[in-house]
């Protein structure tokens, strides 16, 4: 391999390795929102999972609907969590120019 070609690859690594940390702060600064119960609870996530807010219906805080509660809760983080995975997965893609991730494997972050 000659000089020329490592340091190429080198700069690669650079501005890849730049790229990544830029899409770091851009997947922490986005939100995403999930929903249960036709909206009766949502939950607002940032892209790297971290839960902002969450709004819950006043006509679910009676004592006969705790469990109905806690299963919107968890089924709008769900939610929201599914669409912070598909914003990070379209950012990749736009960042590889396509290029998809090998299966199972996940981003440092």
């Amino acid at each position: 391999m000659a000089i020329g070609d490592l340091m190429g690859m080198m700069k690669q690594a650079k501005e890849l390795q730049a790229k990544m940390e830029a899409m770091q702060a851009e997947v922490a600064a986005i939100e995403v929102s999930g929903t249960a119960g036709g909206g009766l609870v949502t939950v607002v996530m940032t892209g790297k999972g971290e839960m902002k807010r969450i709004a819950i219906d006043p006509s679910l805080m009676t004592p006969g609907e705790r469990e109905i509660l806690e299963d919107l809760i968890v089924a709008a983080t769900n939610d929201a969590r599914a669409k912070a995975e598909q914003k990070l997965a379209d950012k990749m893609r736009e960042m590889t120019g396509g290029l998809e991730l090998p299966p199972g494997m996940k981003l440092p972050f």
